[in-house]
Formats: C-alpha cells, sequence, structure tokens
C-alpha cells in the first residue's frame, strides 16, 4: 500500500495528464488510425526540442527556461535560408550552421547570469528569455531591412522594413522528413528524423557517462562537495546551458521545417513552455529528468492537443472551449509540478529534521538514563 501511495505521489501529474487523454479520446470521436498518424508527426516534431532541458536538470538548475535563446537562434538560421531561396535539406543545413554559433554565444551569456543567480535559475532564465525577446524584435523588424539587407518580398514587410510577422517556411518545409519516409499501412514515418531523435538519445546516455556528464551529475546533487572535490562548478555548469541551447536551437529548426510555417515573433516563445510541459507530464522534476520522461511527456501532451478541442465541441457545443482547456491545462501542469516539488522538497527538510529531534532527545534520554 505504501508503495502505491508512493508511485501515485511521485507520478501525480502523468496520472492525471493520462487520466484527462483517455476521458477526451471517446469524446473527440477520432479514430484510433487518425490520432496514431499525428502522433507519430508530432513526435518527430517535437521531440528533440524536450530533450535540450535533461543537461540543465542533471546539473541542478531546473527547468531551462532560457531555452527560448537557442530556439532564437534556430529562428534567425531560418529566417537567412529562406531570404537565400536555399531549399530543402541544404536550407535546413545553412539555417544550422547560423543558428548554432548564435546559440553556443547565447547560451554562454545565458550560463554567466545563471551562474550568478544561484538557486533562482528558472525564475531567471524566464526573465532571460523576455530579454531576449525584446532584442530579436529589434533585430527582426529594424536590423534586417536596414543593416541587413533582406532579398525576397515574402521575408519583407509589406512597408518594406523588417521581417514578416508570419512565415512561410514552403521552401525548406518537409527538408528533413521526406529524405526517408516509410509507408506502414496508413501510417508515414519520417526514417531520418526518428534517426536523429536516436542519435541524440544515445548521445545523452553516452554524456552520462562522460567525465563531464559525471560532473554535471555530481553538481547536481551537491554543489559544496563537488567543488571541494575539485570540479570547477561555475564552467560545467555553463557547458550545461551551452549543450542545451545548443540543442534548443536544433530542436526549433526540426520543429519549423515540420510545421512549415513560422510566427517569428512568438514561436520561441512556446518553444520553452511546451517543452517545459512535456517534461513535467512526463513525470520528471525540476532535480531529475530521463529520456523516459520526455517520450512520456510528448506522447501525452500531444494526446491531449488532438483528443481536447473535439472532445470540448462535443461536451460544450465549442471548441474554443477546448483549445482553451489545451492551453490552461499546459500552463497549470508547470505551475503545478513547480509547486509540488517545492512541497516535497520542504516535506523532506521538516521530515530531516524531525529525524534530527529525535535522535537528540534519545540520545539526552540515554544520557540521563546513564
Amino acid at each position: 500500500m505504501r508503495n502505491v501511495k508512493s508511485f501515485v505521489a511521485d507520478n501525480i501529474v502523468t496520472l492525471i495528464f493520462l487520466t484527462i487523454t483517455i476521458i477526451a479520446i471517446p469524446f473527440s470521436g477520432l479514430s484510433g488510425s487518425y490520432i496514431i498518424s499525428n502522433l507519430i508527426d508530432r513526435f518527430a516534431r517535437s521531440s528533440f526540442l524536450v530533450f535540450a532541458l535533461i543537461l540543465p536538470i542533471m546539473a541542478g538548475m531546473g527547468i531551462n527556461f532560457a531555452m527560448v535563446l537557442g530556439a532564437t537562434a534556430g529562428q534567425i538560421g531560418l529566417i537567412f535560408a529562406v531570404d537565400h531561396n536555399i531549399m530543402g535539406t541544404e536550407g535546413l543545413i545553412l539555417a544550422t550552421l547560423v543558428g548554432i554559433p548564435l546559440s553556443v554565444g547565447l547560451g554562454w551569456f545565458s550560463g554567466q547570469v545563471l551562474n550568478r543567480a544561484r538557486g533562482r535559475e528558472m525564475v531567471t532564465g524566464f526573465i532571460l528569455g523576455y530579454f531576449m525577446d525584446g532584442i530579436y524584435q529589434f533585430f527582426g523588424l529594424y536590423i534586417m531591412g536596414w543593416l541587413i539587407p533582406i532579398r525576397t518580398a515574402q521575408v519583407m514587410q509589406i512597408d518594406g522594413g523588417g521581417v514578416r510577422n508570419t512565415l512561410a517556411l514552403e521552401s525548406v518545409r518537409g527538408g528533413l522528413d521526406k529524405i526517408v519516409s516509410l509507408k506502414v499501412g496508413p501510417f508515414s514515418i519520417p526514417v531520418v528524423t526518428f534517426a536523429v531523435i536516436a542519435v541524440l538519445c544515445l548521445f545523452i546516455i553516452w554524456f552520462r557517462r562522460t567525465k563531464l556528464g559525471q560532473d554535471m551529475r555530481a553538481i547536481g546533487q551537491e554543489q559544496g562537495i563537488s567543488h571541494a572535490a575539485g570540479i570547477n562548478v561555475d564552467r560545467t555548469r555553463i557547458l550545461a546551458i551551452v549543450i542545451s541551447t545548443v540543442l534548443a536551437c536544433i530542436g526549433q529548426i526540426i520543429y519549423l521545417q515540420n510545421l512549415g510555417n513560422m510566427f517569428t515573433y512568438t514561436s520561441q516563445r512556446q518553444a520553452g513552455y511546451y517543452a517545459a510541459a512535456a517534461i513535467l507530464v512526463g513525470g520528471a522534476t525540476v532535480s531529475k529528468a530521463s529520456i523516459k520522461n520526455v517520450f512520456i511527456g510528448v506522447f501525452l501532451v500531444h494526446a491531449l492537443y488532438i483528443t481536447t478541442p473535439l472532445a470540448g465541441k462535443a461536451l460544450f457545443k465549442s471548441a474554443m472551449v477546448g483549445q482553451y482547456m489545451s492551453d490552461f491545462i499546459n500552463y497549470g501542469i508547470i505551475a503545478s509540478a513547480l509547486v509540488l516539488h517545492a512541497w516535497k522538497n520542504k516535506r523532506a527538510a521538516d521530515l530531516a529534521r524531525a529525524g534530527l529531534r529525535m535522535s537528540a532527545e534519545a540520545q539526552a534520554a540515554a544520557g540521563g538514563v546513564a
């Protein structure tokens, strides 16, 4: 009975999400093949992006909301690829070559800031995202088209200055997904995209066994002891954020090439919210995350996104109610997971203090008897 209670307490967010999804499926009226087909497409689209959060969590820095900086770098790369009319896989390669150096620099900057906000990394990362959002808008609306010329009308604003609010990515759409597409019955499987995700999984498994990976795990458990053991704590934390930011850059490029269009000034914000919600729904906490948590979270979040709007339409005669429910649950999951984590930490600290008091009382009683 105690094991059941412990399992429920540790996986309460996942169980709530699973229950809501199971309830929504019959009300949505969607066929199983339709749901599975959409899940395959969305799984390929989103998984890489969520993996960007694992290493900062492992290093004890919580959810890296500053991954938005990496997503922004990826979008800048895509803007250049579309503007230069480089199509397909070559366009994605150009976007990656532009985005990775930017994401390395932004990741280093983010790591430096987060090291100075030790213990408040998640809040600071969240604010960093808004800070970068302002710089990105200045870059897209004023620098592009003024200092950096825009070559094509499809990228330029109608008034001739800056990048459009919505950018069609037809030239690079499916540049990765369509390299090899395997047809299995009614389902189309983007083999190369899944292969890239598999390589990333193997990289994370390998990385955890390296010296740097072991250092990150040690820092995540106890920074003071890690420093005493000779680990350069600040440098290791910065590297965790840099790798996370680079992965977010690549993940955003993969996400947008699948989607085929980009909301130039808002897509990067949604990337951070979605990735955080997905990994938390998958059972991760702000101090522990695994590959399994990513897969479970992506599956459940997208299953809800597919079924809830139509379930809301059936129950409330309005598809918008279902969409609002999806968004409400998405953001609510982040808040509830953080509250539960804080509650568990406080409870563990209270139990530890109670144990110390009982031990001290027992020793005092034993001393009195003696």
